[in-house]
């Protein structure tokens, strides 16, 4: 079956679209004399992406060793490991597979390698000595867009909260590689969830007050795909090749749009019950979009409406539509409430919208959708 559509750009990260992209573009390997690809320990394999990869560095007579460690939600202590086993192994560059999870974790594995004396906290803190090993990523979800920014979403040890990674000078691959076989083993409960996440990415970037004409060119196009097939889903039905591809390219260009944005409050709210109660992080985000969108409603009500505008539907529909479809089902009491918040309270997606929630309303949006009053 040939490729839809063709969505290959260089922004900055060198994007390679299409079926079988792997093997039509096998000279993009040839960053080094050997790679260590970071993978979770089934999805990539499952997927037959790791085997497409090790067959071409086999071509190219390029040596590999496979750190399959990683889990959702990267603990900062695997990723330094990682980069103490590409150090070790004499690996120098880096090929991430997988969903966000890998992909994010190959970034910081790339920082640890090419510094392996510095200890795993430092990544928070220091100026790191020497460039990050180059990094190629290949997603096996439609949900992060991480192939196209420089942000890598980590878990700190023993503290049940996130920290993210940035870098814009060494964080984003070479190159990215966008082959809808690969999402093709997907449970449609964990597709549903990825297409929440990349929506929301979408929609954060194209009402945050750091977005632009470029950015919501992108970040439209691919809330419209997104919002579609998240609405039309039902369970049981199958999820074609041609669906797919486009759910992974819109989930590139949310991608692309938080290289210019960021996110907003849906994600470090939703943080919690990720970390603390097991939501998938894409209906995690989800749960809270009939507050995200009233509130910023108040702060630029024309902004809004260009947002449901591109998207195609109506503002009460789609505050509907993506809470059901998230499926969160939480009882929160206060004093886990106000542990929440006192956890995500400083992060700086609050500022990435047209209204700023302040941490008393943070404190009511948790206690409408989960406060124990309300079962």
């Amino acid at each position: 079956m040939d490729s839809i559509m063709n969505f290959s750009m260089y922004m900055p990260v060198n994007v390679k679209s299409g079926l079988h992209c792997v093997k039509e573009n096998s000279a993009c390997f040839a960053l080094g004399r050997h790679a260590l690809l970071v993978t979770g320990r089934h999805a990539a394999k499952a997927c037959g992406a790791q085997a497409d990869v090790t067959a071409v560095l086999d071509e190219l007579g390029i040596a590999y060793t496979v750190y399959d460690c990683i889990g959702e939600n990267p603990l900062m202590s695997v990723c330094y490991e990682g980069g103490q086993t590409a150090a070790r192994v004499g690996a120098d560059f880096v090929i991430g597979i997988g969903g966000g999870s890998a992909m994010d974790a190959a970034k910081a594995v790339a920082a640890y390698a090419a510094n392996p004396a510095m200890t795993a906290e430092a990544l928070m803190t220091a100026t790191r000595e020497n460039r990050s090993l180059p990094i190629i990523l290949i997603p096996t979800t439609a949900g992060t867009g991480s192939e196209v920014n420089p942000y890598a979403v980590l878990t700190l040890d023993g503290q049940d909260k996130k920290w993210t990674f940035k870098d814009f000078e060494q964080a984003y691959a070479k190159y990215a590689f966008l082959d809808a076989r690969y999402t093709a083993s997907l449970s449609e409960k964990y597709t549903l969830s990825c297409a929440l996440d990349a929506f929301a990415h979408c929609a954060e970037s194209y009402l945050s007050p750091k977005g632009d004409a470029l950015s919501r060119m992108f970040a439209g196009w691919g809330a419209r795909i997104l919002y579609a097939f998240i609405r039309d889903f039902k369970a049981g039905e199958p999820i074609s090749l041609e669906t797919r591809e486009a759910l992974l390219y819109a989930s590139c260009a949310g991608g692309i749009a938080i290289n210019k944005t960021g996110t907003g409050f849906p994600h470090p709210l939703g943080y919690n019950i990720t970390l603390m109660r097991g939501v998938p992080h894409g209906a995690a985000c989800g749960a809270f979009y009939r507050e995200y969108l009233t509130f910023n409603e108040k702060g630029d009500a024309a902004l809004c409406q260009a947002l449901y505008d591109a998207i195609g539907a109506d503002g009460e529909e789609i505050k509907t539509v993506i809470p059901e479809k998230s499926g969160v089902d939480l009882m929160l009491d206060a004093d886990t409430i106000a542990m929440f918040v006192g956890k995500v309270k400083g992060a700086g997606n609050y500022k990435n919208s047209p209204y700023v929630i302040n941490e008393q309303e943070m404190t009511e949006i948790y206690t409408r959708l989960f406060g124990e009053d309300n079962a």
